[in-house]
């Protein structure tokens, strides 16, 4: 294993067709998807703002965009274990998460061979399929954890990459440095991420460095030949309200940064996962934080959870903190069920998590920016929404009102478009720079589709809503 630093000379990664000018087939549909410019997709996916993970091989992939500017994106976990070993009820899991619009899985098997659950569900889903290597390392090496080398840890990512995996946690921040702050400082709970206190316990008994940290260039070396995102893991991550933004947290945060900058000179993208418990005070605070640290890389978070009090009900814990993260940035939200802290998830579970997610996320869209300019055609059209209640219900909704002008389609004051915004318009007009900054977007729409897209956050089939 050479650690030397990875340097591509081969475009094979959605990052480097973007770094080269080129908007790849996955850049143009993840663009349709979001109303977005293609070339919005190419300049955000180019400078690490936005991922699309799609492993070469994952042929029925239908691609989306995680990252800024883009709908907050929801996964699902699923996977056989050892306390439940039904292999149909994961498939029904899997069918609930494609019928109900999730944009990701997370494969997180960890008993036995994995392998064949692993290739059908990539063959057959749409959606993201994500792993943690490290879950599946014992099984598929039939070995001890002491046992395992750091060339075993490499054979299980190459072995996940190959097989198709768009995207693949990989808990390398957590290094020697950072233990090292955690023991200094303490801690209510102890390491509750699962990879994570795997690769802790590892490291403690061989007395070694994390292996996907010291050996991290041969893992993005292993990546970059699939385009496999690489999603950083928070294996510090706080397991209650306690912990959060501790010492061990904002530690491993530092060098996933490092990790970060890593990833993208050597043409891999990298998505970033987040804390677990938060108090609702802190949630804005740790999205902040992380966007600088990270520089912008889309931040992946798990609820936050903003009580620990609620078992039973912590799919309603997360969601009011997947809502604020989204708002204040975080652009993934990884679905947690009722059954969390309890039990294994059956499918009733997997439902009820998936639609309080997806409600989350939508939530934040809506709040991101969206605002509303109401200008009416005509003087008798001003009356007569006046009449009808219509203007008070628009200037409820936080719209802005104005008499009948063509300021918006003259350039005029009212309805600028700064840097990057985009507007959904039923004028006449869509000429560059016409409304605004020479990079805002307007679209051209009839009047019920605009309503849709008001009420989404995004452009919308008013047949749909």
């Amino acid at each position: 294993m050479a650690n030397s630093q990875v340097v591509s000379h081969t475009k094979i990664t959605q990052i480097d067709f973007a770094r080269a000018g080129e908007i790849t087939p996955a850049m143009r549909i993840v663009a349709e998807k979001e109303g977005r410019a293609p070339e919005f997709i190419r300049e955000g996916v180019a400078a690490g703002r936005i991922a699309i993970p799609a492993n070469i091989h994952h042929t029925s992939l239908s691609p989306e965009g995680v990252g800024e500017g883009l709908r907050t994106k929801v996964n699902v976990n699923l996977g056989i274990s050892g306390d439940l070993a039904d292999e149909q009820v994961e498939w029904e899991k899997g069918n609930i998460a494609f019928e109900l619009g999730a944009e990701a899985i997370m494969d997180l098997s960890n008993s036995g061979k994995t392998q064949s659950f692993r290739t059908r569900l990539i063959e057959k889903s749409p959606a993201m399929i994500g792993t943690v290597p490290m879950y599946d390392a014992i099984g598929y090496l039939e070995k001890a954890l002491i046992s395992i080398t750091a060339e075993d840890f490499l054979d299980v990512v190459r072995r996940h990459a190959e097989d198709g995996v768009d995207f693949v946690t990989i808990h390398a921040g957590m290094n020697r440095r950072t233990i090292e702050s955690f023991k200094e400082t303490g801690r209510l709970m102890n390491v509750v991420s699962r990879g994570g206190s795997l690769i802790f316990a590892w490291m403690e008994a061989t007395g070694n460095e994390n292996p996907f940290y010291e050996y991290y260039d041969d893992v993005l070396e292993i990546l970059h030949k699939y385009d496999v995102t690489i999603s950083i893991g928070d294996a510090m991550r706080p397991g209650c309200g306690y912990d959060a933004t501790d010492a061990g947290q904002i530690a491993e945060l530092i060098e996933i940064g490092k990790l970060t900058k890593r990833a993208w000179d050597a043409g891999v993208q990298v998505m970033v996962e987040g804390p677990g418990h938060v108090p609702l005070d802190q949630v804005a605070a740790n999205m902040k934080v992380q966007q600088t640290i990270c520089m912008g890389a889309p931040f992946y978070v798990l609820g936050p959870l903003v009580t620990d009090i609620a078992p039973g009900y912590d799919h309603i814990t997360s969601a009011i903190g997947g809502a604020i993260a989204a708002q204040n940035g975080a652009a993934f939200l990884c679905y947690v069920t009722p059954a969390e802290h309890l039990a294994l998830p059956n499918v009733e579970d997997v439902k009820q998590g998936i639609i309080a997610s997806k409600i989350a996320a939508h939530a934040a869209d809506i709040a991101k920016g969206v605002r509303g300019i109401i200008i009416p055609a005509t003087m008798a059209v001003y009356k007569e929404c006046i009449l009808r209640g219509w203007t008070e219900a628009f200037i409820d909704a936080g719209c802005i009102v104005s008499t009948p002008t063509c300021g918006p389609c003259l350039g005029g004051y009212m309805g600028i478009l700064a840097e990057g915004e985009r507007c959904v318009s039923t004028t006449n007009r869509n000429f560059v720079g016409r409304m605004g900054h020479v990079r805002s977007e307007v679209y051209l729409a009839s009047p019920a589709t605009a309503a849709a897209s008001a009420l989404t956050g995004y452009i919308t089939d008013p047949r749909t809503v």
